[in-house]
């Protein structure tokens, strides 16, 4: 696919995506025109946009990330905090960024999923509970401002 064929789409791990990202995601949709699709296992509210959609899978494990996996080309991006998804949509070119704002990357998703493995244990041992903190404003703004420079270079 040649550069001006090409035309970068974002997809959406919807189901577990902050509202505050996805009205973020949603704003800057409307203003540069890109294609984004959330991926989600349950009816969500999307505005009418045409460049806007929602796509619905059955529900099950890991059907809204097999899906992405699927359908998402090189140099898309992916919104998502799975970083098993993250891992796979990386290995296939694409670009991957959690909804704080942080770029999963080939030298750091490795680390990632280390962590993650790391914490599952520890949880499912009852040494560690939780997930993370809320999303705050600096990550609110660090999404965006990240998502504004991936749509810039497009």
């Amino acid at each position: 696919v040649t550069r001006k064929e090409y035309q970068m789409q974002i997809w959406v791990d919807s189901d577990a995506c902050p509202v505050a990202i996805k009205q973020i995601l949603f704003k800057a949709a409307r203003r540069t025109g890109v294609i984004l699709t959330l991926v989600a296992n349950h009816p969500q509210s999307v505005p009418s946009d045409k460049n806007i959609r929602l796509q619905l899978v059955e529900k099950g494990f890991d059907v809204a990330d097999n899906f992405i996996v699927k359908n998402v080309v090189e140099r898309d991006v992916v919104v998502t905090g799975d970083i098993p998804l993250a891992a796979e949509v990386i290995e296939l070119g694409a670009i991957a960024i959690n909804p704080r704002g942080e770029l999963y990357t080939k030298e750091t998703i490795r680390s990632r999923l280390n962590i993650r493995d790391f914490m599952e244990v520890m949880r499912d041992t009852g040494l560690a509970s939780g997930g993370p903190s809320p999303l705050g404003t600096k990550e609110k703004q660090r999404f965006a401002n990240y998502l504004d420079t991936l749509l810039a270079k497009r």
